[in-house]
């Protein structure tokens, strides 16, 4: 529950997890709790954000995969958080059940992640400290 401070018009102002003169309460998912945070219909920002970075995420693999971007092109630390989604990515999907066998570099498959990204066994390069 969230202590609503409103405006002269009924806007909401301020939220206040502890009471405040001249609040009133109204649970998180109330209409205006939630256009005060940001989201409508049940959506945020972060979850448009987290749609989003799946999408950019997908753009870089396929602008590497056609040669038009170089993963070292990329900063380190843009490279290392890639590198760390890649890995978490394909770690989730492990257990996943798979309709396609991966291709092998016999069969035409690059041998590397879905990716094409990187190999199984490379390793996160190191990010200098800051």
């Amino acid at each position: 529950m969230y202590h609503v401070v409103r405006d002269p018009d009924g806007s909401v102002i301020s939220l206040h997890r502890e009471p405040v003169d001249g609040a009133e309460l109204l649970p998180p998912n109330h209409p205006d709790v939630q256009a005060f945070l940001g989201q409508q219909g049940g959506r945020s920002f972060a979850d448009m954000d987290a749609s989003l970075v799946r999408v950019l995420e997908d753009l870089i693999d396929v602008l590497l995969k056609r040669n038009i971007l170089r993963i070292t092109d990329l900063p380190i630390e843009a490279q290392a958080k890639l590198f760390e989604r890649k890995h978490f990515r394909e770690n989730m999907q492990g257990s996943a059940l798979k309709l396609f066998a991966d291709q092998s570099p016999e069969l035409g498959g690059d041998g590397f992640s879905d990716s094409g990204l990187i190999p199984p066994d490379w390793s996160m390069p190191e990010v200098p400290p800051r």
